[in-house]
């Protein structure tokens, strides 16, 4: 238990972080304790105690949680996607918010990457074949990338990022940001939602999950695809609606999806109904699904972290 006469200002760690923010919190002369709320003791000492903390997604920071934290100062957020923090409550208490988009977004483009490929060449569908004993050629000829046109909904870290990895293909990018402009150059134009649907190959989302963008890939977002794209969803489950989602995979309207992200990922926790769209999902050979990976490279588990540190200015 930690002892609560202590000197130095102390930080909750309630997230995997790299030791390279720990390291650099301890040497700026923080206190380091972990707790999470499952550990209900531990926790809400923490809680009482802690100048700053600590959190990946899981945790819901809002008024009762900032009551309970009378010395919090800041909050850092490892990863991208503010939906879980109240950030006006934060700000009426003068408490900093941090997060770190940056540091994961390349991990993300090249997932997305990666996703589309596996779809539009068969390999995962193909690859699930040949382990059932069967190897078929002509009914997997796949589709090539190059000459597509590929439309990106969202323009920030990862929808830039999903945009630099594609450079290396013969692609129109149409770049879709409801609040960002003058980003186009000669490969990537900036374009309205209607244009995106209405001539994209591809419809990749990099959206934030806010009130305005739950469900923002619903039934009218699918009908309004007019060159059967594929559909790439790596932001948050909650942004496509997954009935619409199948509605449009069963006819035709999408011809393939690549989901990093459900909008329930408690699978234990799944209803019959949900279990009976999942199983269909997961019956579809142009359909691929990740346990919400994407950002979750080695190499993001580092940047996040040292993204934090600087921001911290550790």
């Amino acid at each position: 238990m930690h002892d609560t006469t202590h000197s130095k200002p102390l930080v909750l760690i309630a997230a995997k972080a790299h030791d390279e923010l720990i390291s650099r919190l301890q040497k700026a002369g923080y206190d380091i304790h972990y707790a999470l709320p499952s550990d209900q003791t531990k926790w809400n000492q923490a809680l009482a105690e802690a100048t700053g903390i600590v959190i990946a997604s899981g945790i819901r920071i809002d008024e009762d949680f900032l009551s309970s934290s009378p010395a919090l100062r800041w909050i850092a957020r490892l990863g991208s996607g503010m939906e879980l923090i109240d950030m006006a409550a934060a700000e009426k208490r003068h408490i900093k918010v941090f997060s770190s988009p940056e540091g994961n977004a390349t991990a993300v483009g090249e997932q997305a990457l990666g996703m589309l490929l596996s779809l539009m060449h068969k390999i995962t569908s193909s690859y699930r074949e040949v382990s059932a004993g069967k190897w078929i050629r002509e009914a997997n000829r796949g589709l090539e990338l190059s000459g597509k046109t590929v439309g990106i909904i969202g323009f920030g870290h990862t929808g830039q990022a999903f945009a630099r990895v594609l450079k290396g293909f013969d692609v129109t990018i149409l770049a879709h940001d409801k609040y960002v402009f003058g980003f186009g150059n000669d490969q990537i134009r900036e374009a309205s939602l209607e244009q995106v649907l209405q001539y994209s190959d591809v419809v990749s989302l990099h959206l934030p999950l806010t009130s305005e963008t739950r469900h923002y890939a619903g039934a009218s977002f699918f009908e309004q695809m007019e060159q059967k794209p594929y559909f790439i969803n790596t932001s948050r489950g909650e942004v496509a609606d997954t009935a619409s989602l199948v509605r449009a995979l069963d006819n035709g309207w999408v011809r393939g999806a690549a989901l990093d992200v459900l909008e329930n990922e408690q699978l234990d926790s799944y209803s019959l109904e949900e279990k009976k769209i999942l199983d269909h999902l997961l019956s579809l050979p142009n359909v691929i699904i990740t346990p919400h990976i994407a950002g979750y490279t080695h190499e993001a588990f580092y940047k996040m972290s040292l993204n934090i540190a600087q921001k911290l200015g550790l």
